[in-house]
């Protein structure tokens, strides 16, 4: 094969690292490439575009497993909706989180206004963070048995 892109070319236009594009390889998600007659990796030009595939998925949260079941639906070329309700299912979790992000981010809220200066023995008059009273209670519990 000739007219191939290098491994340092690939990286350099995907804009990932060559333990990245090799790692890759290993799980399948780019094919073996072809070697040079000097036994350098020649990869297709439209390596540079899966690869791009590649990250854009995992940007937008899909794992490299999610990822690699999408490309090998499409490889098939019988993808169906397997990357809709991927894309829904996505969502559902990412609602989730970001549910979760938002209760977590008002309980910090309600430290930093309670003034809460530890974890463990906390002084605020009324700490936001209930496991630390339960744990108090547990422990004034085992203190009168």
């Amino acid at each position: 094969m000739s007219g191939g892109l290098r491994t340092g070319e690939v990286a350099e236009q995907a804009g990932v690292n060559i333990q990245t594009l090799r790692y890759y390889e290993r799980r399948g998600l780019l094919a073996e490439p072809h070697r040079s007659l000097g036994g350098h990796r020649l990869y297709p030009p439209d390596t540079v575009a899966l690869l791009q595939v590649i990250k854009a998925a995992q940007r937008l949260g899909f794992t490299l497993d999610e990822v690699a079941e999408l490309l090998d639906a499409g490889r098939r070329r019988h993808p169906g909706a397997d990357l809709r309700q991927r894309a829904i299912d996505k969502i559902g979790e990412i609602d989730r989180r970001i549910a979760d992000l938002t209760t977590i981010r008002a309980t910090l809220a309600e430290v930093v206004e309670a003034r809460c200066d530890s974890l463990t023995n906390c002084t605020c008059s009324d700490c936001p963070i209930p496991y630390l009273t339960i744990g108090s209670a547990d422990r004034a519990a085992g203190e009168n048995e």
